[in-house]
């Protein structure tokens, strides 16, 4: 403590806080190292309160000016995009409706296959994103029923297209549990497109379940019809997805393998991305070439995606609903797509 210049017994009394067996307060405390402290310093550094107060002056005088000038150039910004925004979805919708009257199909697959037949290659496997709604005004159409009128149309769309197989994925899964009355809908509406005769086959299918696909002539049908004629006849095969088909099904495959390589039956370097697609493939489906949303926004709402890898995905901005118009540009917009697959 020679340094410092505080004694022995000033230090000693200072730490014990006892002098003579005499407990110290904590002013005689504050004595005893005063005379150690440094000066204080000769101008104060914190400001005084008539310099606040002069300081808040002025702010109070500059703020209001800013901030109206602020006010005035948001506005002006906001007007000048809103403009913008609404002519650019007024003309998307007049542009839309236009190319509607111009290019509707009439429910004739002549005219689907005339709208694609200069295309250079189609999709092998199409799919498409639906929503359950409660209410849906622009489709004209609510509830379970609505859903199963736009497969019914987009899969007799698909299967006039040429395009073999279709799969549709709705989050809630309530399609899964209403195979056997959407297979007759979509029969249904294969008929009325195509006819009796001309009818494409049709199976329907979900991960983990067996595909359902009743006999194809029913017994009332006239069969006058070669064998030929009856071979060449066009199947489309229409797979349900839903939600626990992603994320749950790439879980319970990560639990198998673990599993597997406790056990000692799979080896950890057997373990890659080429069983992981094998076995992704056999449980859920192949990976779709195109993919298309009838929504504004891509949103894909937990579709598995271990299958869009390499799918292009399509939609239109403005767009709410399902439609013809969607799904023929989505097919133009793919055939002029260049698949570089990492290249």
């Amino acid at each position: 403590m020679a340094t410092t210049g505080v004694k022995p017994k000033e230090s000693t009394a200072f730490r014990r806080g006892v002098v003579d067996g005499r407990s110290i307060t904590p002013k005689e405390r504050e004595a005893m190292l005063q005379p150690f402290l440094p000066e204080p310093p000769t101008s104060p550094s914190i400001p005084s309160k008539a310099q606040i107060e002069k300081a808040s002056h002025k702010k109070k005088k500059v703020g209001p000016i800013r901030s109206f000038a602020h006010f005035v150039i948001y506005h002006i910004i906001a007007f000048i995009f809103s403009v913008f925004f609404r002519f650019r979805r007024a003309w998307r919708l007049v542009k839309s409706k236009v190319v509607a009257l111009l290019k509707y199909h009439h429910r004739t697959p002549e005219f689907i296959q005339r709208d694609v037949k200069h295309l250079d290659r189609l999709p092998q496997h199409l799919s498409v994103i639906l929503d359950l709604h409660d209410n849906d005004e622009d489709q004209g159409s609510a509830g379970l029923e609505g859903l199963v009128n736009d497969v019914c149309e987009i899969a007799a769309w698909t299967a006039s297209a040429g395009i073999p197989y279709l799969s549709v994925y709705e989050k809630t899964g309530r399609l899964k549990s209403y195979i056997p009355q959407t297979h007759r809908s979509v029969s249904q509406t294969l008929e009325a497109y195509f006819g009796a005769r001309r009818k494409p086959s049709l199976s329907v299918r979900a991960p983990h379940q067996q595909s359902y696909s009743p006999p194809l002539t029913p017994p009332t049908l006239d069969l006058t019809e070669s064998n030929d004629s009856t071979n060449e006849r066009q199947h489309l095969a229409l797979l349900l997805l839903s939600r626990e088909d992603g994320r749950d099904t790439l879980i319970d495959l990560t639990k198998t393998l673990a599993d597997m390589a406790q056990h000692k039956s799979l080896k950890p370097n057997q373990i890659d991305s080429n069983l992981i697609d094998s076995e992704l493939r056999d449980a859920v489906s192949t990976e779709p070439d195109l993919l298309i949303l009838f929504s504004p926004r891509v949103v894909l709402e937990g579709y598995p995606p271990w299958q869009l890898r390499l799918t292009e995905i399509f939609h239109l901005p403005d767009n709410n609903g399902v439609n013809y118009q969607v799904f023929l540009r989505a097919l133009h917009k793919f055939a002029k797509v260049e698949m570089r697959l990492g290249r």
